[in-house]
């Protein structure tokens, strides 16, 4: 439609003009992002904001449309803009939180109170994820939902946004595959509201792209992605299907999947969430020898692939939609591998070899050890839990020393072991004797010995405290 492509061009030419002023004023006002991490690709300091003239683009286009002679088209375009307008204060939220936080640097707990906010506002305003399978979904399941999605995207296209032009990259590729949707589905205001995104993504691609002289920053790539969730959300309303939010997640891709492994990553490793890194899909395609712009390349082939997926899905009758999405999946999942992350490799062996239920059998018998010993009261008692433990964990001997009395599981003598000793209040102490030949798992090691010395060691505080039995010093 005229209209369509009139407001991605407007976009587009003011995106492309205004963002060279909106970058020397950042750099004149010192709002640069500085290379001070390891994480960081480029070298010398580069100017942020460039979320402002993306959005005073698309507004400007958006205007303009308004008031522009489009009399002849076939449905009404002040209802179509209507949609914006409602969403208006949550994306005006949403990027004070961006922007605020590229000048001034706000918390992590900040940014996502912001983001709730904005959502919950976005979800007021209609764009939340309401129907499943056609039925309407309660209030207290489709807030929490649309606020996860919407703050998720927000975070995935903000994630990415480490390389030259990937992010905006991203969100144009999202914005095209929503619109073309839209227009699917024969829902023009969708269509609208889309197009002067992709526009002004396009001009401001001019300055992103390898080598980038300004980068989106919180402020744009925070909007981008939460206009895109709103989006998906919309355009998720048209299927009655269990399937019908996924072609919107096959648009969100690259981004959406970047914030799946990061997650995954450093659950894996035992690292906080929030964590930055230098492991991000992007890192691991420069790690295989890749120059940024091919790197670049290679992401926007892969969201175009995502875009035809979600396309298709779309259209497809749904007897077969879902082998669409299993050969999406196919084809993330082989991305994936070859991208390396030991962590995935790791835990799969586990998995395969049977390490994992190992641990877990591991882990339930400490548990139940744990116990006993606490509840042991006598010393006989505290004995027999000590010497079962040491048998069951495959132990070949075990000598305790308590209240002066030992005692002692005994060893083969012509059998060459090691031993482990956990050391005791007054003197006292256990001792675990183990073959040189045999192997143990690492659990038993550290899990095993740390429980015992910690329950052993309150037992004794215990005897010690006023009106308790006094502890015998342990002979020399």
């Amino acid at each position: 439609m005229l209209i369509l492509f009139d407001l991605a061009a407007v976009a587009f030419l003011i995106s492309l003009l205004l963002t060279p002023f909106i970058r020397d004023h950042a750099i004149r006002r010192d709002w640069v992002d500085h290379p001070t991490e390891a994480r960081k690709i480029h070298t010398r300091p580069i100017p942020r904001l460039g979320g402002v003239a993306i959005v005073v683009a698309y507004l400007t286009a958006l205007g303009l449309a308004l008031v522009a002679p489009y009399k002849s088209l076939p449905f009404d375009l002040p209802t179509a803009f209507a949609a914006g307008i409602r969403l208006l204060p949550a994306a005006t939220t949403i990027f004070a939180v961006g922007l605020i936080d590229d000048i001034f640097n706000l918390r992590p707990w900040q940014k996502l109170a912001g983001q709730v906010a904005a959502s919950g506002m976005a979800y007021a305003a209609g764009f939340g994820i309401t129907v499943f399978q056609g039925d309407p979904l309660p209030a207290w399941i489709s807030l929490p939902v649309t606020i996860f999605w919407l703050v998720g995207c927000s975070n995935a296209l903000n994630l990415i946004d480490g390389m030259d032009g990937l992010a905006a990259g991203v969100g144009f590729f999202a914005a095209m595959t929503t619109m073309i949707a839209a227009l699917t589905h024969q829902n023009e205001p969708l269509a609208v509201v889309t197009a002067p995104l992709a526009g002004a993504l396009l001009g401001f691609l001019r300055y992103n792209f390898n080598p980038a002289s300004i980068f989106l920053g919180d402020c744009g790539a925070l909007l981008i992605g939460f206009l895109l969730g709103c989006f998906g959300a919309v355009w998720s309303h048209k299927s009655a299907t269990l399937l019908g939010m996924t072609a919107p997640l096959m648009a969100l891709a690259i981004p959406l999947l970047e914030v799946l492994i990061s997650i995954a990553r450093r659950f894996l490793r035992g690292q906080p969430i929030f964590k930055a890194d230098k492991e991000h899909i992007h890192h691991r395609l420069l790690a295989r020898g890749l120059t940024t712009r091919r790197a670049v390349l290679i992401l926007y082939g892969f969201c175009g692939l995502a875009a035809l997926f979600s396309l298709l899905q779309d259209v497809t009758p749904t007897n077969f939609s879902g082998i669409v999405v299993v050969c999406f999946c196919a084809a993330a999942w082989i991305g994936v591998q070859h991208l390396g992350y030991g962590e995935f490799a790791a835990a799969r062996k586990m998995v395969l070899r049977g390490t994992l239920r190992s641990m877990i059998d591991v882990q339930l018998r400490l548990q139940q050890y744990e116990t006993t010993l606490t509840e042991a009261e006598s010393d006989a008692a505290i004995w027999d839990t000590i010497r079962l433990g040491s048998e069951e964990f495959g132990f070949e001997g075990a000598r305790l020393l308590l209240h002066g009395k030992v005692y002692e599981r005994t060893v083969v003598a012509d059998q060459p072991t090691w031993q482990l000793r956990i050391p005791l209040p007054q003197g006292q102490y256990v001792n675990f004797y183990r073959s040189v030949e045999a192997t143990m798992h690492p659990l038993v090691l550290t899990l095993f010995s740390q429980a015992t010395e910690r329950i052993l060691r309150e037992k004794l505080r215990e005897k010690e405290a006023p009106g308790g039995e006094p502890v015998t010093p342990a002979p020399l």
